[in-house]
């Protein structure tokens, strides 16, 4: 090798090692290790093990996480802003509901990211960056428990701890594609937990195993030991599931074949919630203010949502609003926007406001009694781009409030299960039970599980044949147009119609054969070749692939493993005098250059044996 060439390899091997640095550097920004979820880590160990026969501790071997909500002595409580934990102490105390899960086995490990002041339900914080939602890299994690959501999804934690106000729990859970729980107001102690809307918030809990979260929920709520009880009804709300942005039978049909497989058709029902609740929440008319005929003109699910936020936007004036004032932090634009843009509500709207939580509760207790389970979409829209737009939009919010504020304030305990994929994006539903029926959800969540997924998977997998029926048929017309092609001599013509058939079915030998003969024609020797390789891979007895490698390898001056390949395309087709002809052809011409090579080799040691000669006579 010449010291040009030496030099071109050297600045070609460092050319490549600047990319791939700068290449690590990027992925280590878009994904760190813990995927951005926690802002501190740490470790509460549980107690030792009761001796036998005591029964062990029941999360004993579990891992969870904490939102940067939750009180931990020693820690300062962050609140997703660091002016908030600038001017805060560290807590003197650890919040009993994190006690409660150490003391029950459970290894505590970290606190997680949360929005900005826990307000939001984009999951994107400026602060400290935005979590990686490791279901949807490119899409928003949701909030406001964005870290503690991501911890579960990523499998860095086996569950953890969030706050739900209007969805700070479900929406998450949606959005990372793992299953999250809110139970019924007031279930759970709110003790050390910084409150955002006393009245709405919930400390709700994730996990990926159903059994996980149970096991928690029997810890959390003091469930004793009772017998499971079947539902009696299950209640499809169409209006609801008319608002989602994927296919209606994506989520309507798999809760409708699992339920008909684990309690027969009869316990389904369906209900347009929106006319229920314009009948059964009277207070409504008054918190919008306009009458037609006694009806309200807009949806009263959208008016739950501005309920929801007017409530939540006061309540934390409430218990924030001074610390605001004094401190004056620097807020993101959203947050801004929904706390300072709205006007302050008056004394009379927070009655009504009040009034409709408790039309709401009786209106969905009645609604459901002590055996009933309202199916409703967790969210209506998929997760959204990070930084994009659709999330500060009112009709997004209104949206998304209008589905959770159903559980925020009537009260009534909710899980959000997971239902795969479709384009890319998580999809969910979510069970509603009455409030206090946590453990009739929980158990009616254990008994359903498996077969929501299976059902799933079942109406994807579905979808994706049809898909690939007509990709196929799509791939063979493309096929069909490079031939034609080709016969005319329009080689780079029929490169392009083969691509594209590849694209569309790239398992199919022939496609990739038949670009190779297009390769060749050109003179591509080495696409050729790839090509060929890729359709043997596919197809071990494609004879024109075989053959059109050997031309390629012959070209190439592989005379060895184009031989083989010519004589295994004999093989497979004895009657192919092509093959038999090129093989032989070959071996002539391989066992002719090879004696060439042996006489410049006998020739190069000559010339080194008579070298050394001289210089020995005449040193």
């Amino acid at each position: 090798m010449g010291s040009s060439q030496a030099g071109s390899l050297w600045v070609l091997l460092g050319l490549g090692l600047a990319g791939i640095l700068i290449m690590t550097r990027k992925l280590k920004q878009v994904i760190r290790e813990d995927f951005g979820a926690f802002v501190e880590k740490l470790q509460l160990l549980p107690p030792p093990q009761p001796a036998p026969p005591k029964a062990p501790h029941p999360l004993t071997g579990l891992t969870f996480a904490v939102s940067d909500v939750f009180d931990i002595e020693g820690h300062v409580t962050g609140f997703g802003h660091p002016d908030w934990a600038k001017t805060h102490d560290p807590a003197s105390r650890t919040a009993p509901v994190v006690s409660t899960l150490v003391q029950g086995g459970a290894t505590c490990i970290g606190k997680t990211v949360v929005d900005e002041l826990a307000y939001s339900i984009s999951g994107e914080n400026e602060h400290y960056f935005t979590p990686t939602n490791p279901t949807a890299p490119s899409k928003t994690p949701g909030g406001s428990s964005s870290g503690a959501a991501v911890a579960v999804a990523a499998n860095l934690a086996d569950f953890s701890l969030g706050l739900d106000t209007v969805g700070g729990v479900r929406v998450p859970a949606a959005f990372c594609g793992i299953m999250g729980f809110r139970p019924s107001h007031g279930a759970v102690s709110h003790s050390g937990v910084l409150p955002v809307s006393t009245s709405l918030d919930t400390v709700g809990w994730f996990a990926k195993d159903p059994k996980v979260l149970g096991r928690v929920g029997h810890v959390l709520l003091q469930l004793p030991f009772a017998s499971s009880r079947s539902p009696r009804q299950i209640v499809i709300a169409d209006d609801c599931l008319q608002q989602v942005k994927v296919p209606t039978d994506r989520i309507a049909q798999v809760v409708v074949k699992s339920t008909e497989k684990h309690f027969g058709r009869q316990v389904l029902k369906h209900e347009n919630l929106d006319n229920y609740f314009n009948l059964k929440v009277p207070s409504l008319r008054k918190f919008h203010g306009e009458k037609t005929n006694g009806v309200v003109k807009v949806s009263s699910i959208k008016l739950l949502a501005h309920v929801a936020q007017s409530l939540q936007r006061h309540e934390f004036k409430q218990n924030h609003d001074e610390w605001i004032n004094l401190v004056k932090p620097t807020l993101d634009p959203a947050t801004s926007a929904q706390l300072c843009g709205p006007p302050e509500s008056s004394d009379m709207e927070v009655e009504i406001c009040k009034s409709i939580k408790n039309e709401l509760h009786a209106a969905v207790n009645s609604l459901l009694k002590d055996d009933g389970i309202l199916v409703i979409p967790t969210v209506a829209d998929p997760p959204s781009k990070l930084g994009g737009k659709p999330l500060l939009s009112e009709d997004f919010r209104s949206r998304a409030f209008g589905l959770l504020s159903i559980a925020s304030l009537s009260g009534c305990c909710q899980v959000t299960i997971p239902l795969g994929l479709h384009n890319k994006n998580p999809v969910s539903v979510s069970f509603i039970a009455r409030h206090g029926g946590d453990r009739f959800l929980l158990d009616t969540l254990q008994t359903m599980y498996t077969s929501l997924q299976e059902q799933a998977d079942l109406v994807t997998n579905t979808k994706l044949s049809k898909n690939a029926l007509t990709r196929e048929q799509s791939a063979e017309v493309s096929k069909e147009k490079g031939n034609q092609a080709f016969k005319a001599k329009e080689y780079q013509k029929a490169i392009g119609f083969y691509s594209e058939a590849i694209k569309l079915s790239g398992n199919n030998a022939t496609y990739y054969s038949n670009r190779a003969a297009a390769y060749l024609e050109i003179g591509s020797f080495l696409q050729a070749e790839a090509d060929c390789s890729q359709a043997i891979n596919l197809d071990k007895k494609n004879v024109k692939a075989y053959f059109r490698r050997g031309t390629a390898r012959e070209v190439l001056g592989y005379y060895k493993e184009a031989i083989e390949d010519f004589k295994y395309a004999h093989v497979l087709e004895p009657t192919n005098k092509r093959a038999a002809a090129a093989a032989e052809r070959l071996r002539k011409l391989f066992v002719q250059n090879r004696a060439s090579e042996q006489l410049i080799m006998v020739k190069y040691h000559y010339d080194i044996i008579f070298s050394n000669f001289l210089t020995s006579v005449f040193s």
